[in-house]
């Protein structure tokens, strides 16, 4: 019989880096994973759409497309945590069903949501250095991404490094207080919906 037919059940940890593009998530995320005394796996966003073929998408279908990606990606970490996986999620919630979509499948007592975010000029300089995305992508997701208001903990990436951001996250994961921001969340989506 395999040993491993009896690893005890758990739940895994999931912490939630929301934040714009460019605003550090990846990078605080790469200092997680040095800084935590257990394992974890990064799950960014983007390595979800980097897994897509490269065939072209017809642009009638891309938001389609696009929408089934950021599904599959929430369960994709939804069933990590449920195997018991510990897992940094690194997320732009610039789309409230994507949050209303995390709330309903994420354990809420599990995840510590992180605000990361900076100021408007430190993003647009950022993004100018990476070259990689449409210019003004950034600024244009602020409104949203940090909409819902409610957070565990917050990260200005323009005053604390990513390590002392990683450093300032692993500190607060010893002393998490009830109910956490997906707690919180998820009551007033469920008092909405009533």
């Amino acid at each position: 019989m395999d040993h491993l037919d009896h690893v005890p059940a758990r739940r895994g940890l999931v912490i939630f880096l929301n934040g714009t593009s460019s605003s550090g998530k990846s990078s605080i995320a790469g200092e997680l994973l040095r800084t935590l005394d257990e394992p974890y796996f990064h799950m960014p966003v983007d390595a979800f759409h980097a897994m897509r073929s490269s065939s072209p998408v017809p642009q009638d279908q891309l938001a389609s497309v696009l929408h089934r990606t950021w599904q599959g990606y929430h369960r994709a970490v939804a069933g990590m945590a449920a195997a018991g996986n510990n897992v940094v999620v690194d997320h732009v919630l610039s789309a409230e069903w994507r949050l209303r979509d995390c709330l309903s499948l994420l354990v809420p007592q599990d995840v510590v949501l992180v605000k990361v975010h900076c100021a408007r000029k430190e993003l647009e300089r950022r993004e100018r250095m990476r070259g990689d995305r449409p210019p003004g992508l950034a600024v244009g997701q602020l409104e949203q991404v940090h909409a819902h208001g409610v957070y565990d903990l917050e990260c200005d990436t323009g005053e604390a490094t990513p390590r002392e951001c990683a450093r300032r996250i692993k500190d607060f994961l010893s002393a998490r207080t009830r109910p956490t921001a997906f707690e919180r969340l998820r009551g007033a989506m469920e008092r909405q919906s009533l």
